[in-house]
Formats: C-alpha cells, structure tokens, sequence
C-alpha cells in the first residue's frame, strides 16, 4: 500500500475507534498488540495487512474500516510439502466455551489464562458482554478478565452472536439460579443434524426450570422451590449436558448426584474451575458426580484450562497425512491413549516423553514425535465412544489417516447424523471413500492426493479434515468460506504454516 493509503485508512481506524469512544489501548488489547502499534497505523506509518484491517474492523464494529473486506475467508493451499520442527498444542476450546458460562456463577473476578482466540469464543463474548458482563483481554491478549455485573440484562441479549454457537445452551444452568424467567435464542453451531436440547431438559427438570420454544426462542422458567431430591440419571452421557447439569448443581444448596455423566477432557477442566470456585465435586473422571453446592458464590478465581485433545489429533493428523516427521508439544495423553493406540496398530512412528503437568496441576501432558510411516488399515472398524473410548470429535481425522494407508477401513460415525456424510468430500481430493449410509464411511487406501478448489463442508472437524487433505495433495488447492474452521481452532493456518505448510488466507474484495 502507498503512504497515501496508509495516511486514509489510519485515519479511518482512528475515526471509527473513537466514534466507539475505545482509547488506542483498548483497541490494541482487542487485536493482541500494542498501543503503540495502534499508534502507528493511525499515523500511517505502519503497513497493514487486508487481513489486519478486517480484524480492526470486527474489533471496532465498523464496516468503513473492513473496506469492502466483509467477506468470507478463504486458504489456498499449496501441498505436497513436508512438516518439520515442533508445535504446541492450544487450550481446549471446549472447555474454555465452558468455563465462560461457568463464570456466570461467580460475582467475583474470573481470570481465564490462555483462552483460545476462536470465533466460538468471540461469540459467547459478544452475547455476556451484550447483557452487562465486563470482559477483557489481559496480559498482552493471552488471558480473559471476566466482571459480571449486580444484575443480568438478558432483554438486551445479542441473538444473532447466540444463534452462531451451541454453546449458549449452556447459559441456562447459571441462569436458572440468577433469576425467575429468561429468555434464550435457540442454539446453533455446527450443522450435524437433528440435535435435541430434551437431554438438558430432563436434568434441568430437578431443578425447576421449564421452557417453552416459541419462534426461534427458549422462554425459560424457573420454580425455585423444586429441588433433585434423588439422583440424577442423564439420558444421554453427552459433555454439554453434563456440564449443564454440573452448573445447575453447583449453585444448589445441597448435594447433587449426577449418573451416566460424562468423564470427558472438558467436563473434567470444568470441575476442576468448580473446585477453584470452592465446590466440592467427587468423582472427577467417573461417570457418578457428585456435587456439594454452593448457593452464593463470590470470588476472585484465576484458573489455567489444559490443552485440546482433538486439536492434538489435528496436528498428529496433518504429520501422518503429509509423512512428515514433526513434535506436538503439551498433548493431554488422557485423552489420546486410545487414538495412538489404534495408530500404532495401523503402522504408525512415534514416541513420547515422560508425563509432566498442564498448568491446572491435574491433566497429564508429554510431547509426542511422529515420523514418516508405512501404514496399514486397522483390523477392526473406527468407532467413537464416550471417554476413555475414542473421542467422538476425532473419528473425522481418520478419514485422512485411512485414506493415507493401505487397505480398506470401516469408520462408524453413529453419534451424529450428517458427519460422515461431509467425510466424503475428500473424494474431490482424490480419495476412495463409499458412503454405506449416513453413519458408516468404507475407506480404500492409499490414496493420491490430488489438488482441487471446493467449499468448506459445514461441520467443523470434517472442514479440518479437507484442509489436511489439501496439504498432502500436490499442487495449490483452494478452500472456501472457513468460518467454520475458526470456530474451533486459532490461526490453524498460521501455526502450520511455523512448521512448513504453504497456507495463504485470503477474502474476495
């Protein structure tokens, strides 16, 4: 850009920064740099980036400084290279979508360290900060400042960032302790088919809560006087139904028991954030809770949540696809022992460290180093189950891995109802996979990558799952509209790109 640009648009940034009345340092916390920085580009002495701009203008709500920049992220991928070096692997989106509804329970200070930067994230953050919560962005952008206010205003709710993300199902467990009646827009998120919110219900149920659904809107009530007065069984040993069941129990004045819980990574990190609140839960890791609530909670917290089991699969995915040989730091071997089990029965090379401690001091973290390997489909079929089987969110990556091995796997995806269906779009890429129905997927590998230009599938580990297939395949792929994809993970393209991918993020102007 000439210095003429630069001046103009500098110019612009300020104009709209101050028509939201943010001081430069307020607008540099935003953007995870410095004010500064923020200086400079006021002053058009600092080239930026189409993609800095547009992130301006999300920060600053301004569709003057996006410039015609509003559209759709897209990559374009040239494949066929090799990773090398090593990589971290980010805190868990799960469980930081989690613990922002869970400060909904604390009226003290909630201070979230190394929260991933996602659009999930964002999300839940413009719905708490529409209805009065104070957040920030803290130590030069890596950890979360949580403030809630004496009183909620859920008429003020912004409903088009709560139907983007569905997390927001798991604001009704906080709520129905801070007031009678509430509204809720309707959940969103990932499209994978018909998914009930009548497992919430039930639980919530023994708690006093009752909705109606009106419109695209949950009318939510609550009797204060129903107690569980004995155990609760859930339907469904699903995370967010846990964890909702978890949040009403934490702030009943008295013991919860929840059965069939799940013992998932998130569920555990939420207790764990539970604890820190000064709830006593036993039975962290088993499928029986139970929960010794609080009804008044008022403190300053400071929790670290640990690393993200599927995006460590992401990364020992993109490592097995394109025979490289590359380390995965900080991966919460909990929740993996089973994956890498399978893995090592298909051929593949790697090692890992001795255990050390995540920042929470419970979950067990080691490194993990994987080589080139000549691969072999596993005998038996590739099938989720609630933890400590396979982890439901990644079944998806071993699509790519069968695909990149020799002989034909079965993947079973009976969790959801679209999924497997999307795992079929890596025949544009040159894959073999027949779809047997819309749960089971038949992988014939090896398989010749090949490039191709295509649409994001719209489920957010499938959409991963391409882009890998895209960094195995020679030649430039492209890949559009990866909302979807920011969603779940932070700068994927940038961090794989530290390691050696040739990934170019671009929008339509």
């Amino acid at each position: 850009m000439s210095d003429d640009y630069l001046v103009r648009i500098g110019k612009l940034i300020r104009d709209a920064r101050q028509h939201r009345g943010w001081t430069q340092s307020q607008l540099a916390e935003a953007l995870a740099t410095s004010q500064s920085a923020v200086n400079r580009i006021e002053r058009g002495n600092q080239n930026i980036s189409l993609e800095m701009i547009a992130r301006i203008g999300e920060a600053l709500d301004s569709e003057i400084v996006s410039l015609g920049y509003a559209g759709p992220m897209h990559l374009r991928v040239v494949g066929g290279r090799r990773l090398s070096g090593s990589i971290d692997v980010k805190t868990s989106k799960n469980a930081c979508v989690a613990l922002l509804c869970a400060s909904l329970l604390n009226k003290g200070r909630t201070v979230l360290r190394r929260v991933a930067r996602i659009e999930e994230v964002y999300r839940l953050l413009e719905v708490l900060n529409s209805i009065g919560v104070r957040t920030r962005w803290i130590n030069e952008g890596t950890d979360l400042e949580i403030v809630p206010p004496a009183r909620l205003d859920m008429d003020a709710i912004d409903a088009d960032a709560a139907r983007r993300t569905r997390s927001i199902i798991m604001f009704l467990g906080p709520l129905l302790h801070r007031m009678d009646r509430f509204k809720l827009p309707y959940a969103g998120g990932c499209d994978l088919g018909t998914r009930t919110i009548e497992p919430h219900m039930i639980a919530l149920r023994r708690f006093g809560l009752e909705i109606a659904a009106t419109e695209g809107i949950y009318h939510a009530q609550v009797d204060h006087s129903v107690t569980p007065g004995r155990p609760i069984v859930l339907t469904e040993r699903g995370d967010t139904v846990t964890e909702n069941a978890l949040l009403a129990a934490a702030r009943h004045d008295g013991t919860t028991v929840i059965r069939n819980a799940s013992s998932n990574y998130m569920v555990q990190d939420l207790c764990f954030f539970l604890e820190a609140l000064g709830i006593r839960v036993d039975g962290i890791g088993t499928t029986t809770l139970t929960v010794h609530g609080v009804p008044h909670i008022d403190v300053d917290v400071d929790y670290s949540p640990s690393e993200d089991p599927v995006e460590a699969m992401s990364l020992l995915a993109a490592a097995v696809v394109t025979e490289s040989r590359l380390t995965i730091r900080r991966v919460p071997i909990e929740f993996l022992e089973i994956e890498l089990a399978v893995l090592e029965e298909m051929g593949v090379d790697c090692d890992r460290t001795t255990e050390y401690a995540a920042d929470n001091g419970r979950t067990r973290l080691v490194d993990l180093t994987v080589r080139p390997s000549k691969l072999e489909a596993p005998i038996d079929k590739i099938h989720p189950m609630p933890f400590p089987g396979l982890n439901i969110d990644n079944v998806p990556f071993f699509a790519a891995i069968a695909a990149s091995a020799q002989g034909q796997t079965l993947i079973h995806d009976w969790v959801y109802d679209n999924r497997a269906i999307y795992l079929t779009d890596l025949n544009r890429l040159g894959g073999r996979l027949q779809l047997l129905d819309p749960h089971r997927v038949l992988v014939e590998g090896p398989t010749r990558w090949r490039a191709a230009e295509m649409m994001c599938p719209p489920a957010l580990r499938p959409a991963v799952v391409v882009l890998l297939a895209m960094m195995a395949a020679e030649g430039t792929s492209v890949l559009r509209n990866v909302y979807v994809i920011n969603r779940g993970y932070e700068e994927l393209a940038e961090r794989l790109n530290s390691v050696g991918a040739q990934i170019e993020i671009f929008r339509d102007i």
